[in-house]
């Protein structure tokens, strides 16, 4: 394995068994398997627990409380695959569930500290944002929890046929929606995402959204358009916010980002020009950062720069440039 592939989402060799989604007989086999289990959502939130809430939940299949459908969207449960000991591994969503007297104020914002209790279960299950609980959670954990939640969400915003409108059903032990009246099949969808570590010598380019905290930068991103290569992504897109022309560009890892459902694709581009021509629609600033500036700023002594969030692909890529250990 690529020192790539350790990226947090990264995936840890799961086995999906796909083929088992379109069998009836064997997804029952695996619903009535004495070990099945599922890890539960909660409004895009999974269910952890232990010291530092750093194992994903893992609760029994047949557990009453998953009899009653508590989806909005995904009533059933989603097969997910088989653990290495063969124990069937389903995700179920429960976001009917309301947590009375609990705070719920910071759902859906860009940090969520609150934390949720189901009554249902052991005082140290809680249900975290998954941008606090990912840098703690085992890969095994961490790939298991962004596949469901990428699915979940996937779910919630595609109830109805993108060809004719009328509501779909949910197939295929919940990895597809068919729809009764025009017969159209829809697949979970992955967007493609460029994201630059832009070099020139010693110095990377680094830029920061006017949504994110003070003193936050990080990487240059953006959408994969169609009939686009990743290549001329990275060169349009570093263009188009900070002005600056990229000749020569690579790959060096990606990581699924299940916020909603993007796959972000790392990638290494070496700087033509160093002037800044910055566009506010797009971003709030951008600045050259000399790798010993950068040394600085991951050991928390640079006057006005942050690092990148931690488990996000941006703060890898950049803590392995400064390291000189991108493979």
């Amino acid at each position: 394995m690529k020192h790539a592939e350790t990226v947090t989402f990264g995936g840890s060799g799961f086995d999906r068994a796909a083929h088992i989604r379109t069998d009836a007989s064997a997804l029952q086999a695996e619903m009535d398997h004495p070990r099945a289990a599922a890890m539960l959502l909660w409004r895009g939130k999974p269910m952890v627990q232990g010291p530092g809430q750093s194992n994903l939940a893992l609760v029994p299949l047949k557990h009453p409380l998953l009899s009653r459908g508590l989806g909005h969207h995904v009533p059933d449960p989603i097969y997910l695959g088989r653990e290495e000991d063969g124990s069937p591994l389903f995700a179920c969503d429960i976001s009917r569930w309301e947590p009375e007297g609990q705070d719920i104020s910071t759902i859906g914002q860009f940090v969520d500290p609150s934390l949720q209790h189901h009554p249902a279960f052991p005082d140290d299950c809680v249900f975290v944002e998954i941008r606090r609980a990912m840098v703690r959670l085992s890969p095994r954990d961490a790939e298991l929890m962004a596949m469901a939640k990428a699915l979940v969400g996937w779910h919630e915003i595609h109830p109805f046929c993108a060809r004719c409108g009328d509501a779909t059903v949910i197939t295929h032990a919940g990895w597809q929606r068919d729809c009764t009246s025009c017969g159209g099949s829809h697949f979970p969808r992955t967007d493609p995402v460029v994201i630059m570590l832009i070099v020139d010598g010693e110095d990377v380019l680094l830029g920061r959204s006017p949504q994110w905290p003070v003193g936050m930068y990080s990487l240059l991103a953006g959408f994969v358009e169609p009939g686009e290569t990743l290549e001329a992504a990275v060169r349009r897109e570093v263009f188009e916010e900070a002005g600056v022309k990229v000749g020569q560009v690579g790959y060096l890892a990606s990581q699924p980002w299940p916020f909603p459902a993007s796959l972000m694709f790392g990638c290494i581009g070496h700087a033509t020009s160093r002037e800044i021509s910055v566009d506010r629609n797009e971003i709030e600033t951008a600045r050259w950062v000399s790798r010993s500036e950068m040394v600085q700023v991951f050991a928390g002594e640079h006057p006005d720069i942050r690092p990148p969030r931690p488990g996000a692909i941006a703060q890898f890529l950049l803590e392995n440039w400064v390291a000189d250990t991108l493979d």
